[in-house]
Formats: structure tokens, C-alpha cells, sequence
């Protein structure tokens, strides 16, 4: 199985369930693996592809990490129907809650 991977896609967006958030905006980091089978020659996924699926997923209005999560894997899963699995996982980093919080993330796989 061939894997290609961006990691930490960094985006400042203003989602989130609080309205300070819709202001201030917040930061987050999107990691990619798409899965693709073993063949020759073998199947690529365009990292810049990849990339602007994010970036495209992130500039519609949201607020909830795992619609994010949903939509980009979604949208990847259409743009590459060979793959076997993709994984995304999304973090929002310094998520605004009491206390020291480096990141909230949700992955999902499939």
C-alpha cells in the first residue's frame, strides 16, 4: 500500500461554537493519509490537490470540528475513489477553555 500524507496544513479561520471565535478566529492544523493500493504503475494523490480540498472545506461557513473532518474526508474520497483509506485529522490549537489546552482534534478513517 503506497501512502501519501500533508501534515500540519496550518489555516486561521473564524469557526467555532462561541461567538468570540467567529471574531477573533482560531488556528488549526489538518493532517492527510490517502491510502492507495499497490499497482504498477503505481496510483498518486496530487499533494496540491490535497491541499486545496482543505483549504477549500475551510473557507465555507462551520463551526464544528467533525463536520470539518466529515467534509474534507468526503471530498477526498471523491477525488481519489482508488483509495482504499483516508484519514484526516483536524486540531484546533489553543482551543478557548479554561486551563492549558495545546489542541482539540477529531480524526476519522474510513
Amino acid at each position: 500500500m503506497l501512502t501519501v500524507s500533508l501534515d500540519s496544513i496550518k489555516l486561521l479561520a473564524p469557526h467555532g461554537l462561541y461567538p468570540q471565535e467567529h471574531i477573533l478566529g482560531n488556528s488549526f492544523e489538518v493532517d492527510v493519509d490517502v491510502n492507495l493500493p499497490d499497482a504498477q504503475p503505481w496510483p498518486f494523490a496530487d499533494y496540491t490537490l490535497i491541499q486545496q480540498t482543505v483549504t477549500k472545506i475551510f473557507n465555507k461557513e462551520g463551526q464544528l470540528l467533525e463536520s470539518f473532518v466529515y467534509n474534507i474526508h468526503s471530498a477526498l474520497k471523491e477525488l481519489f475513489p482508488v483509495s482504499i483509506t483516508v484519514r484526516v485529522a483536524v486540531r484546533k490549537l489553543n482551543p478557548p477553555m479554561p486551563g492549558v489546552v495545546g489542541y482539540a482534534q477529531v480524526c476519522y478513517e474510513k
